[in-house]
C-alpha cells in the first residue's frame, strides 16, 4: 500500500542536530515533540484529559478496531509518535487511526522503529490549557501539509467536540457538539458515540 504524502512540503530542512538530541533526552514524565524545528516539553496530561481521551479510546475501539457492534477497518492507537515530513516533525497525538487497508500491520517486525511515519487518517487532541494553542495552531498546520483527513478536538472540561475534515489544503469545521446526547462523527459516523460516557468520572 502506498504511503500518502502531501503534494509538497515547505522545507526540506532538516532538524538540528541539538534539537534531536534535547528531543532523545527529554524527561520520562515529559511529552516531548518537535514541531518546525523546535522542541516543546509538556507535562503529562492531567486526569480529565486522560480520562476522556481513555474513555474514548474505547467506545471507539469495539466497533471500529474489533468489529464488535461496528463494520471495524480501523486501527486505533493511544499516544503514538509520529514522525511526518522532511524535517521530520515529531508528534504525539492523544488518539490516531489508520483504515486497515493502509496499515495492515499495525506492530511491524522485530526492528521495526517505535514511531509510525506513515500519516494517520484520524487524530484526536484532547485541549488543554497548557496545549491548547500548539494542538489548533502548529499541530493543525503540520496534519493538514501531511493531508490526515480528519482531526478532533475535544475539551473535557468545556465538554465540547469539534470535528475537522480536510478540504484542500484548509480545514472545515464539520460539526461541532456539547453536553452529553449521543452523535454520529465522521469519520466514524456509522456508530452512535456515547458522549455521556467520555466526559463520566
Amino acid at each position: 500500500m502506498a504511503t500518502r504524502r502531501p503534494p509538497k512540503s515547505e522545507s526540506t530542512e532538516r532538524n538540528a542536530p541539538s534539537i534531536e538530541a534535547a528531543f532523545q533526552a527529554a524527561p520520562a514524565e515529559m511529552v516531548a515533540e518537535i514541531l518546525d524545528g523546535e522542541l516543546h516539553l509538556s507535562p503529562r496530561p492531567a486526569r480529565p484529559h486522560t480520562n476522556a481521551a481513555s474513555r474514548l479510546g474505547a467506545l471507539l475501539s469495539m466497533p471500529f478496531l474489533f468489529g464488535k457492534g461496528g463494520p471495524g477497518g480501523w486501527v486505533l492507537l493511544d499516544e503514538p509518535e509520529l514522525h511526518l515530513g522532511p524535517r521530520p516533525d515529531k508528534l504525539v497525538p492523544d488518539l490516531a487511526g489508520w483504515r486497515r487497508e493502509r496499515l495492515p500491520d499495525a506492530i511491524g517486525g522485530d526492528d521495526a522503529p517505535a514511531h509510525y511515519d506513515l500519516a494517520p487518517d484520524w487524530v484526536c487532541e484532547v485541549l488543554s490549557e497548557r496545549t491548547r494553542r500548539i494542538d489548533k495552531v502548529q499541530k493543525m498546520h503540520i496534519y493538514a501539509r501531511e493531508g490526515i483527513r480528519h482531526v478532533w478536538h475535544v475539551d473535557p472540561l468545556a465538554r465540547t467536540l469539534e470535528i475537522f475534515r480536510l478540504e484542500g489544503h484548509h480545514w472545515l469545521l464539520v460539526d461541532s457538539f456539547a453536553g452529553e446526547k449521543p452523535v454520529r462523527a465522521e469519520p466514524f459516523e456509522a456508530v452512535e458515540l456515547e458522549l455521556a460516557l467520555v466526559w463520566a468520572g
